[in-house]
């Protein structure tokens, strides 16, 4: 018998849902940034082992629409929460619980699926801080469990893991037992172009720049050809994306090339173009092609 199921990772903004998945599935499936909004998609990220599978789903971060792409987003998290088998509403203990949290905990709170409460970033906090957000995530009073874990150091983390593994039914598993994620390799490859993007840059430039891997070649066996281009909305941060002399453009390549190698095994020519865009965000077309549904 087995049993395998969709788990929600749903929760504000930055509270660290992708570097969870990450570390459920055992390897990077979700890029990680200090940055808001750093996922757009629902990324799946598959667990599986002898007789258990978990999809976990990383939720963009629950906020108010602004544009075409943030409503795109948040119709994303409702959609997801509607079809999957248990919910993870993912709290940061270093910031305590905001209205952000209370607004989440009362959508969960209607849900019918089975609410788990995880209170992250616990390895930053003393005994009696954590023993306070512990208290104030159970005054959300969603869910009958509350994980107190560290995504980052693993902390807690298989208890939730083994946690997880009884709230999804009896099912034959939904992916492959090798598969880790269900975004297609482009997709993959150009969130692991933006992660780099997104280390190192500032203010507005995060949240305008997306990336659409465009061309993806294996002239021979032990080489990728990767083709990507970079959006940006303004020539001002194209600039600062380039850099004097492309020096900026540059330190991103290598460092995204160096993760693209560790993604494919194989040495990685990168060829990175940014392009402007004015108003993607807006633009239903572009976003349909950049797969952000």
């Amino acid at each position: 018998m087995t049993r395998a199921g969709f788990i929600a990772l749903a929760g504000r903004p930055n509270v660290g849902k992708s570097t969870l998945v990450n570390g459920l599935v055992g390897r990077k499936v979700a890029i990680v940034s200090d940055k808001p909004q750093t996922t757009r998609r629902a990324i799946r990220g598959v667990a599986s082992d002898d007789d258990v599978q978990l999809v976990l789903v990383d939720l963009p971060g629950v906020q108010r629409p602004r544009d075409e792409l943030t409503r795109r987003m948040q119709q994303k998290v409702e959609a997801e929460l509607a079809g999957s088998d248990a919910a993870l509403l993912v709290l940061n203990a270093e910031e305590g619980v905001g209205p952000g949290d209370r607004f989440i905990a009362a959508a969960l709170r209607a849900s019918p699926v089975p609410v788990v409460v995880v209170l992250n970033k616990v390895d930053r906090l003393r005994r009696p801080q954590i023993a306070q957000a512990l208290v104030a995530a159970a005054a959300l009073e969603v869910g009958d469990d509350i994980f107190p874990i560290s995504a980052r150091t693993g902390e807690g983390v298989e208890a939730l893991r083994a946690h997880l593994r009884g709230l999804v039914p009896e099912s034959p598993f939904l992916f492959p037992v090798e598969d880790r994620s269900d975004q297609p390799l482009d997709v993959q490859l150009a969130e692991l172009v933006r992660e780099q993007v997104l280390k190192r840059t500032f203010q507005e430039v995060p949240h305008a720049v997306e990336v659409q891997v465009e061309d993806l070649e294996r002239p021979r066996e032990d080489l990728t050809v990767v083709k990507a281009r970079v959006w940006v909305e303004t020539e001002s941060q194209k600039g600062i994306l380039i850099g004097s002399g492309g020096a900026m453009i540059k330190r991103i390549g290598t460092t995204a090339r160096r993760e693209l190698e560790r993604e494919l095994g194989t040495r990685v020519h990168l060829e990175l173009a940014v392009r402007v865009r004015r108003g993607w965000r807006a633009d239903e077309r572009l976003l349909d092609r950049l797969g952000i549904d």
